[in-house]
Order: structure tokens, then C-alpha cells, then sequence
């Protein structure tokens, strides 16, 4: 019997290796979106554990900063508007009407609160891993992302890129952060939709010049992530597909 085991064991192991030489994309177990702000005290902590999670190399982990905490007397530096927009419209999709930081939503369905890392593992854990290899290559100038066709009922959804700063590292003068040094793991700074998914194996491609903007400098992005998610931005629903991939 224990022998058998050996080999069955061995047998696995060589699979795992051999998918891994053959270049096949994995899909990553999850996407988690971590909603915090530079004007909330509970953050730091959720921020510190978002970083944990982003050394799992099978886990897409990104920091969305809102905006609603600048009423304190901080402008938040890496918020967009459009994150507090996406935060609220998960909870509509959700019906749950939960909106706070720090909040960790998962494949595009969970929610923990993001501090907690236990939940936050066990949401990882229980997420239905993104079934669709999706691939992303950055060379020559250009950003390539491809979609497979689609394996079960689902055959639509929203391909949206997003340029990423992996470490950012912010000095807070005022509100209740005030005086501390804090540091932000792949920081979402923009959402450039590619297009609609229909099902079908389909290559989208973007510039690579084009990712900065007047607000947000090229130099300031060294990662490119990409999302293939059910619904509408307005009702966003699961992640079908995630991939990342360096810019320099």
C-alpha cells in the first residue's frame, strides 16, 4: 500500500511538472480587490495582509483606493472615483448594500472584511477558481491579451485592463493616518476596457504608451493586469479570467 501511494504520488508530482514545462496558462484561484483608503485607520492592517497575499503566485491581489474618506482632511493620492463606484456597485450586485473599508471582495462575489486574513484565506479557498486561461504579453510596444472560448454557460463578460504601481509608498499628512509612512501592493490606477467577450477565442491588444495619462505617469507603472468579469460594470458579476504580466 505505501508503495502505491509513492507512485501515485510521484505520478502527480511528474503531471504538475510536465504542465508547467509545457507553457499551458494556469488560471488563478482568485482575484481579490482590496478597497481601501489612505484616510481610514483600519486600513494599514488590511494593506499589510493584502501584501501577504500577493506572494501566492496563483492569487491576483490589487489595491483599489476610494475616495470617500477625503472628507476627513486627506486627499487620498492613489484613489479614484470610479473605485468607490465599483465598490458600490458589487454591493448592489450582492444586495447587500455593505460598503467599508477595508473591504476584500473575491472573484467578484465574496466579501470579508480585508484585515482578517483567516477570512480572507478561507474566501480564497472556497472561490471558484477563474476556469479560463486567459493570457497576457507585453512586447515590442504592445500589450496582447487572449481569450480562450468559453468551457461552460457563461459566454459573455467585460475585458477591462489595469495598469498597476507593484509597491507605492505614501507619506499621510493629515487625517487619521496622519504622520505615518504607509506602502500599497499593486496599486490599481487606472481601468481601460478592451472590449466584450462573446464566448468566442478572441485577441485583444493596447499600447503600452497609451496606459499613463496626465494624472498618472508611465514611469509609475511597472505591471499590467487584465480582467475577463461577468455582467456590466454597473452589476459586476464573477470573474471569468485574470492574468498579469510585468512592464518592464
Amino acid at each position: 500500500m505505501r508503495r502505491l501511494v509513492s507512485v501515485v504520488a510521484l505520478a502527480v508530482v511528474i503531471g504538475q511538472g510536465a504542465a508547467a514545462q509545457s507553457g499551458a496558462p494556469q488560471a488563478p484561484r482568485a482575484v481579490v480587490e482590496l478597497f481601501t483608503s489612505q484616510g481610514c485607520s483600519s486600513c494599514p492592517a488590511a494593506d499589510k495582509v493584502l501584501s501577504d497575499i500577493a506572494r501566492d503566485p496563483s492569487v491576483i491581489a490589487l489595491s483599489l483606493n476610494v475616495d470617500y474618506w477625503d472628507y476627513l482632511g486627506w486627499r487620498d493620492t492613489l484613489a479614484l472615483h470610479g473605485h468607490s463606484n465599483r465598490q458600490r456597485a458589487y454591493a448592489g450586485a450582492r444586495g447587500d448594500r455593505n460598503v467599508f473599508t477595508p473591504q476584500a471582495v473575491i472573484n467578484g462575489t465574496a466579501q470579508v472584511i480585508g484585515s482578517d486574513k483567516a477570512a480572507l484565506e478561507t474566501a480564497i479557498a472556497q472561490a471558484r477558481a477563474a476556469p479560463l486561461p486567459v493570457t497576457i504579453k507585453v512586447e515590442d510596444g504592445k500589450i496582447l491579451v487572449t481569450l480562450p472560448a468559453a468551457r461552460d454557460e457563461q459566454k459573455s463578460g467585460e475585458v477591462w485592463l489595469c495598469p498597476v504601481t507593484s509597491k507605492a509608498n505614501v507619506a499621510v499628512g493629515r487625517g487619521e493616518n496622519g504622520g505615518r509612512q504607509l506602502t500599497y501592493t499593486n496599486v490599481v490606477r487606472r481601468w481601460i476596457k478592451l472590449g466584450d467577450w462573446n464566448g468566442e477565442e478572441k485577441t485583444f491588444s493596447a499600447s503600452v504608451a497609451d496606459l499613463g495619462d496626465a494624472n498618472i505617469p508611465l514611469k509609475e507603472l511597472d505591471r499590467v493586469a487584465v480582467v475577463l468579469q461577468a455582467g456590466i460594470a454597473a452589476k459586476p458579476g464573477r470573474m471569468l479570467g485574470a492574468a498579469v504580466a510585468a512592464l518592464k
